[in-house]
This record gives C-alpha cells, structure tokens and sequence, in this order.
C-alpha cells in the first residue's frame, strides 16, 4: 500500500464483528460500500494525500482544512451527520517527552473513518492490531469509544509518575534544599502545564461528542464516552492539585535557600568582625617604615600573636555573650 499511495499508513474495512480486511488505495479511492466500514489512516504531510482529501474524498473543504492545518488544538464540529474530531495523546515515541501530545485528527460518519497524523500515535496502532485478535471496534461509534479510552489510559501512568516525581522532590527538600531541587521543579511545573494545556479542552471536546447529535452513535457508546470525559475532568483536577502543590513548594523552597544564604552571611559577617581588628593591626605593623615599635625586640612577634589571639577570644567572648554566636 505504501507503494502505491505515499503516506497511506493502513487502510481496511471493517465487518462488523471486530475483525477487518487490508485494503489497497486503488480500493480506497473507488470505495463506496455501506455495508462495511472504511477506515483510512494516513500521514498528512504527504501530496498524494492531502490531493485525495482536498479532490477526492467528498470531505467538506473546512473539515480537510482543519485535519491538514500544521498548528491544531483539541476540537469538534459538527458537519450535518459526521463530525470533525481532533484529540491528543501522550507521546510515547522514541526520544520525544511525554507532555509533548501528539494530535490525531478525524473525520467520521456513518460508514467512514478518516484518521491523518504526522506524528505516530500508539493508540491508533493498538487498535490496528486489535483486529488480528478478531477484537477491533465493530462500528464508527465503537471505534470512537475504544479510541477516547485508550487515549485517557494511556495519560493516567504520566500524570501518575508526576505525582511521584513530585513527592520525592518533597521528601529530599525535608532531608535539604538545594537550587538543583529548584530547577527540577520548574521542570516538573512546566510538564503539569504542557499537559493540562490539552487535557483541559480535550474534556470540554469529549463531553460534546458524547451529547453528539448522529443517528449512528449508541446510548451505550456515549455513555462509555462519558465516563472518559469523567476521568478527564479528574485528571485535570489532579494536574490543578499539582501545579498548586508545587508552587507551594517552590515558595517554600525558595525560602529555605534564602535562609541558607542569610545563615552563611551572616556566619562571613561575623567572622569578618573578629578579623577585622587583627588585620588592622597586623596591617599597621606592617608598613614599611621606621619606628616601629619592637622592631628591635626578639619577643615581639611572640608578644604580638598572643596579643592578637587573646582580642581574637576576647570578641568570640563578647558577640557569644550578645548572643551573635
């Protein structure tokens, strides 16, 4: 297939019964069975694809706009008796991070499944390959179902590992603070708000396909739909929960740093004041000069240390008894 129509990925058709049938793009492109379902999956920075879309297909010009556009945000519009759907998932590439969600754009009615990514989706694939185990969606509304599930499963471990994430960062903070803990937070803080930038409106998207107004999506469908868009809203919840802890802890944490540096100050201030003094007379005793005093003494140097370290002690004594030390 991939010979024949550069940027296809798969194309099928499915029975009814959870399993499907590969289809070539020769088939795609003349398709026009409505006793079968037609899915095609495809990459659509591809010319061949974004021809058929725009030429070929029978799409509505503004639903082929939006699932070919290079910048998208979760959505869904309604076109007569098929809708546009755009959603996000966690991207579970090789190399890439979680929170930079991959978009999945679709286009669905009654008896066809368009689905264009640039990025590979994981999901999409699982439910590719649900289909040799005869256990693939059995309808566009099945699929829509699977598809919100998936989609919200796959987020629980991520949002989960930032709970963790940040509950070591508290744990460590108790033991010491350090700018190194400061700059995992903010990394950490960055991730809660990268996620929750789609997962927010991906709720608002799923709590309206769910109240859909097409013939062909079931009561028992939107309710599993619902309850997707019911762990959104907890998931967003919980993403709230987590930016706020954290910022609590950065206060903190900035706080505690703060006090180490006032603490170190204060300790070179201090020590800075018990020096002060000797440095001064030492400096003095040091000029180049005639007429220093026991310059021509051999107990003066020994007279001096012990000079000096008997003020040394006596200021240790004195900022001790005025509670400095």
């Amino acid at each position: 297939m991939m010979d024949d129509a550069p940027g296809l990925i798969f194309s099928c058709a499915l029975d009814g019964t959870g399993d499907a049938r590969e289809l070539t793009w020769p088939e795609v492109k003349t398709w026009s069975s409505q006793e079968e379902i037609l899915w095609v999956h495809c990459d659509r920075t591809h010319a061949d694809i974004q021809q058929w879309l725009q030429e070929e297909s029978g799409i509505n010009s503004l639903v082929v706009d939006a699932l070919l556009a290079e910048e998208t945000r979760p959505r869904f519009t309604i076109f007569d008796d098929s809708f546009l759907l755009i959603l996000r998932g966690v991207n579970f590439n090789p190399g890439a991070e979680p929170d930079d969600m991959v978009s999945i754009r679709l286009f669905v009615d009654a008896y066809r499944i368009v689905s264009v990514r640039h990025r590979p989706v994981m999901t999409i694939q699982d439910i590719h390959a649900s289909f040799a185990n005869h256990s693939g969606p059995i309808s566009p509304g099945d699929f829509l179902a699977v598809l919100t599930d998936r989609l919200m499963e796959r987020m629980a471990p991520v949002i989960g590992q930032l709970d963790e994430e940040i509950d070591d960062i508290e744990d460590q903070m108790i033991e010491q603070a350090s700018h190194q803990l400061r700059s995992q937070l903010g990394i950490l803080r960055r991730q809660a708000i990268s996620l929750r930038r789609y997962i927010a409106p991906q709720r608002e998207v799923i709590s309206q396909l769910q109240l859909a107004p097409v013939t062909w999506l079931s009561s028992p469908q939107r309710a599993k739909i619902r309850e997707v868009a019911d762990y959104l809203i907890c998931y967003v919840e919980d993403l709230d929960a987590a930016r706020e802890r954290m910022g609590v802890m950065q206060e903190e944490l900035t706080g505690k740093l703060s006090e180490q540096m006032n603490k170190t100050m204060y300790i070179l201030t201090v020590l800075a004041g018990i020096f002060l003094p000797i440095t001064f007379v030492t400096g003095l005793l040091g000029i180049n000069v005639g007429g220093i005093p026991g310059s021509e003494n051999p107990w003066a140097f020994i007279m001096v240390c012990v000079t000096l370290t008997s003020a040394g002690l006596l200021l240790v004594g004195i900022f001790r008894w005025l509670k400095w030390l």
